[in-house]
């Protein structure tokens, strides 16, 4: 059949007479007109879906590059730094080093509190009590509070408190109470808590 022969015999359907049920009866030409269109709709369907896919794709791996970008730059920055990096840990484990030489140890403990009782007795203070209290253990280090009681004027009670600073270990001072003696004199009472610290060996973590 020609092509003029299908459009003659197209123009003679009603298409109210075609049955959607039943598309075997319809004309040739209707059915290759209907399975030319389900197969350029597929195509086009499968396309787009394809084209859907290679976008996301495309989006995944614009991801992954932003990220490989920016890790490679942090590590050529570590890289290009690291001589840096090693200075300042080798500064800073220096540092720690004297800070924890600043810290006495178990044993050197009695030594700093003679120290403390002299220097106050050198600042003209009368030493009334010094008791090393119970340790506090913290995260790295512990603390050894030491209960100190003194009498003597405003001016040795000062220089005391300076002079503290110059012990070579370190040493802070906490909880201040100071009254007037109670004898009638211009002397003063002074009670505070002393604190220096000791690095936290592996046998006070057992």
């Amino acid at each position: 059949m020609s092509v003029l022969e299908h459009i003659k015999s197209l123009n003679d359907v009603d298409l109210a007479d075609l049955d959607l049920e039943n598309i075997g009866s319809w004309p040739a030409a209707l059915k290759v007109i209907l399975l030319t269109f389900l197969f350029v709709a597929l195509l086009v369907a499968g396309f787009y879906l394809h084209i859907e896919e290679l976008n996301k794709g495309l989006a995944t791996v614009k991801q992954e590059e932003q990220t490989l970008r920016v890790d490679f730059e942090q590590k050529a920055f570590e890289a290009a730094n690291l001589e840096a990096y090693k200075a300042q840990l080798a500064e800073m484990e220096e540092r720690f080093g004297a800070l924890v030489a600043q810290l006495p140890s178990e044993t050197e403990v009695p030594g700093l509190l003679e120290d403390i009782t002299d220097k106050g007795e050198l600042n003209g203070l009368n030493i009334e009590r010094i008791d090393l209290l119970d340790e506090q253990e913290q995260n790295f280090y512990v603390e050894l509070p030491i209960a100190i009681e003194a009498i003597g004027s405003y001016h040795d009670i000062g220089a005391f408190i300076s002079g503290m600073a110059g012990l070579p270990r370190i040493v802070t001072l906490h909880d201040f109470e100071i009254i007037i003696d109670g004898n009638g004199s211009n002397m003063l009472e002074m009670s505070v808590n002393a604190k220096t610290y000791r690095y936290r060996e592996e046998d006070d973590e057992i």
